[in-house]
């Protein structure tokens, strides 16, 4: 080892030799502040003795000169080491017996410095005190005193409060310029290894993600019998695995990935369309490049960060990816073209307006009714995969099982060209509020605007709903041969109003009754007559199904044209019909304001629908009120239905179903190419699997 002084490099702390141009670790310039560029000293002429040393940027460290923590310096790459460590921790570099005369050399402490060291000290300050400084960091440089951290000994400037490097937390004797901060403090925290793979090594990845996770991964048991050491990784070696890891990133997949926590679907469907992989898991490099563990984490996919942030329409995006995925895996309009459907909700807000007076109910201002496109141009297969992703097939299944209850009559379905699909929609508490806007407007009650307007009607004119609910009410259970005390009704009521106002909880015959007269329109219900168990026994009595007309409005107020549902085991689905085609023989009556859809007011054994909400005085002209509420007419067979005007689609819901359309045009495009795989046609479900399944 020589005798000459090392220099310090300003930008990371290391100890070069004074032959050095460069700074070994981080190819940094060699300041020349003072410097006799002519000759250069020995250490102990340049310090110890005479005072006349050779400066560099920082402090100079006199390797001469003991430590006064007890520690030792290496020969190699001058890291001070502590007492018990027969090895440098970051060369590995036997201990010398010059370092072993050093250390017997060093004042215990609580006894008086010894007086060389307290001319080094001098000497020190006389050279900080005397040297110029060119520039103002220079200057700082030299007489500021910079404090050592004690985890990865770089040297701050007197006012960081934490450590540039590590982050570690400035020692509490900072504000002292003379002290003397130890390079290393004892801390118990051991580092995970590194993955192996079947080779025995370490993959590169993992070796990125270790030196990401921590800058610090050396640590000394203080006050034991054995020394645990570990490799630190230095500052150069840590930037340059960043860099490494950064040219080795796959950006599409990390930019999709923060698009699904952020919300975001165009990063999303970049990365779909180049041909990326929907089940494509993070590793641990990448969720550290990410640095964001409260939102990623290993082996997490897109599905798994939609499913988790709630983003209901990336998730049924990434579903549809994924061929052979299974069940669920929708693709409706809004899902779609989800801008367009939020516009869709904001405009639908702007319609809903309080009518003043004693009746203080919520109305929509503007009256809609939503059709499927006619998908006569696409292929076969993929008009097939348009009603897979978008009809939630077991409530269509259901309904249309023996007996049947929509699309059960031939002439409506063949002749006159009116056949119901019952659209998906999620499967919570919110269902019928769904289906209420999906058969209006094509989306989602995902704002509750539905929901707020009810619970608000409900309450402001309870005085209104509730003699009319308590005298249906008294009539159904005169039948089932019961009654019940008026502190029992005020219950039954307290308990419908809390179920209007919180999201998600299932609705009931009530709400179906007010949201009539919040659409300003009839509403009819095609529902399953029993609820059944998971083994297919009925269990109950569907009440659902019906006829609810909006009786406390003036008909003048209201429209003709009803909306259809459908109630499937405790779900609610909208029933829409397919545009019309021109020349069938049901735009033969067509009206001049628009198409015409056909709905039953009867079912399978020619019974009138029950009409919901009738006080005792109505019961029993359930044809006179329907005729005096709906448009009615009677089939050739007798059947009576009602007509529900088609008019043409507002703008935003026309630009959103074409939007819709343009993916099964584009996969038509596919399948017409040559040497192109058929497209694959799933069998998708709006809930869980069946019992058979």
């Amino acid at each position: 080892m020589s005798s000459t002084c090392k220099w310090t490099c300003e930008y990371c702390t290391y100890e070069n030799w004074p032959s050095t141009l460069k700074c070994t670790m981080c190819r940094g310039a060699k300041p020349l502040l003072g410097e006799d560029i002519y000759r250069l000293q020995d250490e102990e002429d340049s310090l110890c003795h005479t005072g006349g040393v050779s400066l560099a940027s920082g402090p100079l460290r006199e390797r001469s000169c003991p430590t006064s923590n007890g520690k030792w310096s290496c020969e190699a790459c001058t890291y001070l080491n502590w007492e018990r460590a027969g090895r440098c921790v970051q060369c590995y570099t036997p201990k010398s017996s010059k370092a072993a005369v050093i250390q017997n050399e060093v004042p215990v402490a609580g006894r008086p410095e010894s007086p060389p060291r307290e001319q080094c000290e001098a000497a020190s300050v006389r050279i900080c005190a005397s040297s110029p400084s060119p520039s103002d960091r220079a200057a700082s440089l030299l007489n500021g005193y910079k404090w050592s951290c004690s985890i990865c000994t770089y040297e701050n400037w007197p006012k960081a409060q934490r450590c540039v490097m590590c982050n570690n937390a400035a020692p509490n004797n900072t504000s002292n310029p003379c002290r003397t901060s130890p390079r290393l403090s004892p801390r118990n925290s051991p580092r995970a290894s590194p993955s192996v793979n079947e080779n025995g090594r370490s993959s590169p990845q993992d070796d990125l993600a270790n030196a990401l996770r921590s800058l610090s991964v050396s640590r000394i048991v203080e006050g034991s019998n054995e020394s645990v050491i570990q490799t630190q990784l230095n500052n150069c070696e840590y930037e340059r695995r960043l860099r490494q890891l950064r040219r080795q990133a796959s950006w599409g997949w990390l930019a999709a990935c923060m698009g699904v926590v952020d919300g975001d679907p165009n990063p999303v469907e970049a990365y779909l369309a180049a041909g990326g992989d929907p089940a494509r898991q993070l590793t641990a490099s990448e969720v550290s490049l990410l640095n964001r563990p409260s939102a990623f984490d290993v082996g997490y996919t897109l599905v798994h960060l939609a499913i988790r942030f709630h983003r209901d329409d990336l998730l049924a995006q990434l579903l549809s990816q994924i061929e052979g995925g299974g069940s669920g895996m929708k693709r409706v309009p809004s899902y779609v073209a989800p801008d367009l459907a939020a516009d869709i909700r904001r405009h639908v807000a702007t319609t809903l307006r309080q009518r003043k007076g004693s009746f203080p109910c919520y109305y929509v201002t503007e009256i809609t009714t939503f059709t499927l496109p006619d998908t006569d141009e696409l292929p076969t297969p993929v008009q097939d995969q348009l009603l897979q992703e978008l009809l939630d097939n077991e409530a269509q299944a259901t309904l249309e099982a023996e007996p049947g209850v929509i699309n059960w009559s031939l002439e409506l379905t063949v002749h006159l060209g009116s056949r119901l699909y019952a659209l998906w929609n999620r499967s919570a508490g919110d269902c019928l509020l769904d289906s209420l806007m999906q058969a209006t407007w094509g989306v989602f009650d995902r704002d509750n605007l539905l929901r707020r307007a009810l619970a608000d009607s409900l309450h402001q004119c309870g005085h209104v709903f509730y003699p009319r609910w308590k005298d249906y009410e008294t009539g159904q259970a005169r039948l089932l041969h019961f009654s019940l005390e008026e502190a029992q009704w005020q219950d039954d009521w307290a308990s419908l109003l809390s179920l209007a106002s919180q999201p998600g909880s299932s609705l009931e015959q009530l709400h179906i009754f007010a949201l009539a007269h919040i659409l300003r329109r009839p509403i009819i219900v095609y529902g399953v007559k029993y609820v059944k168990s998971f083994r297919g026994e009925d269990i109950g009595y569907a009440r659902f199904e019906g006829v609810y007309l909006p009786l406390l409005w003036e008909p003048s107020f209201c429209t003709r044209s009803p909306l259809a549902l459908g109630y499937t085991r405790g779900h609610f689905c909208a029933l829409v019909s397919m545009e019309p085609d021109t020349g069938s023989v049901g735009q033969a009556i067509a009206s001049d304001c628009g198409d015409i859809s056909f709905l039953p007011l009867m079912d399978r054994e020619r019974k009138l629908l029950p009409v919901h909400f009738l006080t005792q005085n109505e019961m029993g002209d359930e044809e006179a009120l329907m005729r005096q509420w709906l448009d009615v007419s009677c089939t050739e067979s007798g059947l009576l239905v009602a007509h529900q005007t088609l008019r043409k689609r507002p703008i935003l819901v026309g630009q959103m179903v074409e939007e819709w359309l343009n993916h099964y045009r584009r996969l038509a495009q596919m399948t017409s190419a040559p040497f192109v795989r058929p497209v694959p046609v799933q069998d998708y479900s709006s809930e869980g699997d069946s019992d058979e399944e």
